[in-house]
């Protein structure tokens, strides 16, 4: 697996990480360029083998979703990693909210959210090889690390011989280095969490603190040149 970043000040001065299990091949599941690029970029550095499993069928509307894919895409073609593409069955998702629509972010919704995709990523890492699969939700400081590594435990109990790597991706400075990463290569930068919920719930936050509603498509992260 090659790398064009190996050089980057990103790149240095960074744990070796191991894994649970003493396996090098792993399966990533990766919701955004933005937090997975951190997450990528460490894993390349320890020498680890990693697959990028994009299965998001929470992210509305379609435009949102192609662009985040896309932005993934990009980055993985980078660094030479392979990428999955899987379905946007985003009228699975919605029957799965039915019910939900007014769930607070965090809630038993986003418990539901995690559970579909990372069910449906084991089961691909268990069809595919992998002892071993993780995701780039928890490096987000707006999520709850514990929920999200619940799901993913769980979620992985169903397939024999598959575990889920509760790594805390944040630490050792992981959460500054996603930001960093995210300005240098000037990603998409996504302004709610992507389902049709957090959109609405977003916006209706803006409007009463006087801020315009959010844009589809139209801001990116910058890096400032001093």
């Amino acid at each position: 697996m090659k790398s064009t970043f190996i050089d980057s000040p990103t790149m240095q001065n960074r744990p070796v990480l191991e894994t649970p299990n003493g396996e090098k091949k792993v399966l990533l599941h990766s919701c955004c360029a933005p937090c997975a690029g951190e997450v990528m970029e460490a894993m390349v550095a320890s020498g680890l083998e990693l697959t990028i499993f994009f299965y998001n069928p929470n992210i509305h509307p379609k435009k949102e979703y192609e662009i985040r894919k896309n932005e993934n895409i990009r980055y993985a073609e980078q660094l030479g990693i392979p990428f999955v593409d899987a379905d946007y069955d985003v009228q699975d998702w919605f029957a799965r909210a039915k019910g939900m629509e007014r769930e607070p972010e965090r809630g038993v919704r986003c418990t539901m959210c995690f559970d579909m995709r990372f069910a449906r990523t084991a089961l691909h890492a268990y069809e595919n090889g992998f002892s071993l699969y993780t995701s780039s939700l928890g490096i987000s400081r707006w999520k709850n690390m514990e929920q999200i590594n619940d799901c993913g435990t769980r979620m992985a109990e169903a397939y024999e011989g598959v575990k889920y790597w509760t790594y805390n991706w944040r630490k050792e400075g992981g959460g500054a280095r996603m930001y960093e990463i995210a300005k240098r290569e000037e990603f998409y930068q996504q302004e709610y969490c992507g389902c049709i919920y957090s959109l609405r719930d977003t916006n209706e936050w803006r409007e009463k603190n006087g801020r315009e509603k959010i844009v589809i498509g139209e801001k990116f992260y910058e890096e400032k040149i001093v």
